[in-house]
């Protein structure tokens, strides 16, 4: 059923891919859905046709020369947009009266202020930015309890364990007769290669993921599986289950997106093409199933269904990620931070590919863990964690590209 108002959406972080996919099922139903807010951090140029297409009544960037840029281009082609820019600019948006769906897809620690301010006001946060709950879980849940926020998680894998729950699931508490939950993960591009190899990978070869079309940062992320440890974490907050009920398993087709194991032995799974399109659809239209342009799955092409246990050997963000979320406290926000880190510093060819887990682990020994019961708190700690990380490449003692 159709909404007689169209229901007003906030994207943040519109020329990523998320941005890209949610825009494109938004257009699809031009009756239900009004773009209020679009962001972006610098690309002028791809936001600059998005607010031609789609009239928001906000534009946003991050930074604040490129919001400049925006705004003398968009007086000829969508003189009404208003252009706000850097974080005040993005809490404006996400909080604003007219908004009523976020889309928060913004990549890193920059999406966690405004994703809080979305939780904070009460909106439908349609959730594909996991840092925000890796860094400040129990603030962020909290945030959702107080202000009776709905938090529908985007990412393919959180969602797919979503549509497998019970219809009485609520967001943080633990789902009634759920014995474990189970991530997959296509195990990225390197997932056949010897890990004698793996230091001579280039960035080139990182973000040429075998299945899923990503940016180059998670793209990284996907290949070292660190996401899948930020993945576990944030599943720890969304389903309120320890990390012992919480498994990750290899699935090389990325046609089963995640399974939920029942106390009575069932197992169900979630299934479909690998699109983005699906979960994103799934969150715009929830309670309701809407059209997400994806292509249908057909289960005769479907020769068979493998999954197999990760190799530590092969993925020790993994196991570093587990390690920071058993530690609790601040712990989280370092293993994130010092990961960004990292990571700009492969894709820049400053370090190897194995280099990234070894300057987390540096950062997650050296930096003291605090309560992470106050944003100031987290916010100090992840600072301080990029700072050790910087300092650790710095320092040459870090694994460089071969």
């Amino acid at each position: 059923m159709t909404t007689a108002k169209p229901v007003g959406v906030c994207l943040l972080g519109s020329t990523g891919s998320i941005g890209l996919s949610t825009l494109d099922v938004i257009a699809r139903h031009p009756r239900r859905f009004r773009v209020i807010a679009l962001t972006a951090n610098s690309s002028v140029d791809k936001l600059v046709a998005q607010c031609v297409q789609f009239q928001p009544q906000y534009a946003v960037m991050a930074d604040a020369d490129a919001a400049n840029q925006l705004a003398v281009l968009l007086k000829q082609s969508a003189p009404d947009v208003q252009v706000l820019s850097g974080t005040d600019g993005l809490l404006t948006v996400a909080g604003h009266e007219a908004v009523d769906f976020v889309m928060a897809a913004i990549v890193g620690a920059a999406g966690l202020l405004p994703s809080l301010e979305a939780a904070r006001t009460g909106k439908r946060v349609m959730l594909a930015n996991k840092e925000a709950l890796v860094m400040s879980g129990a603030l962020f849940m909290q945030a959702v309890r107080d202000s009776r926020a709905t938090l529908l998680p985007v990412d393919s894998e959180h969602n797919a364990i979503l549509q497998c729950l019970p219809d009485n699931y609520v967001a943080g508490a633990a789902p009634v007769g759920v014995r474990n939950i189970m991530l997959t993960a296509s195990g990225g591009p390197f997932r056949n290669l010897p890990v004698s190899q793996l230091s001579a990978v280039t960035p080139e070869q990182a973000c040429a993921h075998p299945t899923w079309d990503m940016g180059r940062k998670i793209s990284v992320d996907s290949a070292t599986m660190m996401n899948k440890g930020l993945e576990v974490i944030e599943a720890g907050w969304l389903f309120g289950l320890p990390m012992e009920n919480i498994n990750v398993v290899l699935h090389r087709q990325s046609l089963v997106h995640s399974l939920v194991e029942y106390n009575d032995g069932s197992v169900l799974a979630q299934m479909g093409n690998p699109d983005m399109r699906i979960p994103i659809s799934h969150a715009l239209g929830w309670p309701e199933r809407i059209e997400s342009g994806a292509r249908r799955l057909d289960l005769m092409a479907v020769e068979n269904l493998q999954f197999e246990a990760p190799d530590k050997a092969h993925y020790p963000c993994l196991e570093l990620a587990t390690t920071a979320w058993r530690s609790g406290g601040t712990a989280p926000a370092i293993l994130n931070a010092a990961n960004e880190v990292a990571v700009q510093a492969f894709l820049d060819e400053r370090i190897a590919f194995t280099a990234i887990a070894q300057v987390v682990e540096q950062a997650l020994e050296q930096c003291a863990l605090h309560v992470a019961d106050r944003l100031d708190t987290i916010l100090a700690d992840d600072a301080h964690a990029r700072a050790v990380a910087n300092e650790y490449i710095d320092s040459g003692k870090v694994r460089v590209p071969q």
